[in-house]
């Protein structure tokens, strides 16, 4: 098989590469203005892992356009970070609402030194 079958074969399709960085760049643009608008740290949470999903898509995609795997290998480390931090935030959530009574990053603020 030649590279051009190959890659006819293996082709996107009716979707290109663009909508797939579209798609990640509207991702990341939400998770973003959503991580610095919003006060709630689950809120700012969850946006966190909007942004590392939007991340992912354009990894995946770009691997996907140029036939190699190493986007989607690059990805599974993505997500053991991804879920490594979402272990992480829970406690720290957890411990912060059991102190102050509220999730709200402004009661927090006052912690710097």
């Amino acid at each position: 098989m030649t590279l051009t079958t190959l890659a006819q074969a293996t082709s996107f399709g009716q979707v290109s590469l663009t909508y797939y960085l579209i798609t990640s760049a509207a991702l990341f643009v939400i998770g973003l203005i959503g991580f610095l608008v919003r006060r709630n740290m689950i809120i700012m949470f969850l946006c966190t892992e909007l942004m590392f999903q939007a991340a992912a898509i354009a990894m995946i995609a770009f691997g996907r356009y140029h036939l190699d795997v190493s986007g989607q290998v690059f990805v599974i480390f993505i997500l053991t970070v991804a879920a490594a931090e979402a272990a992480l935030a829970l406690g720290l959530v957890v411990l912060l609402y059991r102190r102050r009574e509220t999730l709200s990053a402004d009661a927090w603020s006052e912690l710097r030194e």
